[in-house]
């Protein structure tokens, strides 16, 4: 919106300053996050009026969850959408396809994790809908989301696998490229659904890994810096750093309301969709892999719950005390920030690792 009014403000108006990408990604950081600051206490009132008792909470799980966290709402997911959103529309190039793909994606997943998270409040059980029916909508929305990226990318770069740290290595997937991409999104999604399982434990790593995609998506764009770091330029993408500034600001505005003790929680309805929102921009800006280095902790924790699965069924014995792998620490002793605190760390050194490979070619 404001982008568009800048290009009809002619060459030397001062709304100029609206076609910068740096500026309008702060504008959106700001709008986002002063959005849910306003309206949180009132989403989070509508909640608990609606849903009474709240998020039904594992009786398997710990136990101390039983205590401290009965009670709490849940689809927190909703008041970072909303800001995220209004920010986004408010800020972003409306003209940017790899936008509305991205928008789409992340709205489609939150969908799915809001019916999700409906169901369980209702029936106050931990069962949603049908895991396979769920998988087969996110995959759907995910193929397709991959198909338009990979139409709208540079015809060297289509159906292409690029790999970190090798300036020249592309792997040609043809058309196993959007089951690949499709594969990344609803990994990405689905394994910051199993991150989100204490007081803001999840939000913070997302917003960590959109400033590290914010980045990459802004110098990958840029045909200039790219071919400075030698780097595959994908022409537009650098408008997925507002996308990124926005979720960013929304996601502080959400961490207020959601710090130990939370006041509501995430829910499916927020994970599934930054999941998803993070797959697509690595998909978009061909960092696919870098993801997975950068999303380590999302990756640690979605591999022990497999782990954990896998081994039950195979010899009947446990790996972990208890999976995803946090509540693994929990039962060893430590406290909730204990673990919180250091995942988040986790979270930013994986980060570095992930930046770094922009430089080492």
């Amino acid at each position: 919106m404001l982008y568009l009014l800048s290009e009809l403000s002619g060459t030397f108006s001062p709304l100029n300053v609206f076609r910068y990408i740096t500026f309008r990604t702060g504008g959106a950081l700001f709008t986002a996050g002063l959005f849910v600051f306003w309206f949180g206490p009132w989403i989070i009132s509508l909640l608990r009026l609606r849903q009474g008792k709240g998020q039904p909470i594992r009786e398997d799980g710990p136990q101390t969850h039983l205590l401290t966290k009965r009670g709490t709402p849940t689809m927190g997911g909703l008041m970072i959408l909303a800001g995220a959103v209004v920010a986004i529309l408010l800020w972003a190039n409306p003209r940017n396809h790899y936008v509305w793909v991205t928008l789409t994606v992340t709205l489609g997943f939150g969908a799915i994790g809001f019916y999700d998270d409906y169901l369980k409040v209702t029936k106050q059980s931990h069962k949603g809908f049908s895991g396979r029916f769920r998988l087969t909508l996110e995959a759907l929305i995910a193929v397709a989301a991959c198909t338009i990226v990979s139409i709208y990318s540079p015809v060297a770069l289509q159906n292409q696998l690029a790999f970190p740290v090798f300036k020249d290595a592309l792997l040609n997937l043809g058309w196993f490229y959007a089951l690949f991409g499709a594969f990344v999104i609803v990994g990405a999604g689905n394994s910051v659904n199993m991150t989100d399982g204490l007081d803001g434990l999840a939000i913070v790593p997302v917003m960590i890994a959109c400033g590290t995609f914010g980045i990459i998506a802004y110098l990958v764009g840029n045909s200039f810096t790219a071919s400075y770091l030698q780097v595959n330029y994908v022409r537009d993408t650098g408008e997925l750093a507002v996308v990124c500034g926005a979720v960013i600001g929304a996601g502080l505005g959400f961490l207020w309301f959601n710090a130990p003790p939370a006041q509501i929680f995430m829910g499916d309805t927020g994970s599934l969709a930054l999941g998803g929102l993070l797959g697509t921009i690595a998909v978009a800006t061909k960092h696919e892999i870098v993801l997975a280095i950068v999303g380590g902790l999302f990756v640690l924790e979605m591999m022990s719950v497999i782990i954990q699965v896998a081994s039950f069924k195979l010899t009947g014995k446990r790996v972990f005390r208890m999976a995803p792998i946090h509540h693994h620490f929990e039962q060893k002793g430590w406290k909730e920030p204990q673990v919180v605190i250091r995942f988040w760390i986790i979270a930013v050194i994986l980060a570095l690792a992930g930046l770094a490979t922009l430089k080492l070619r």
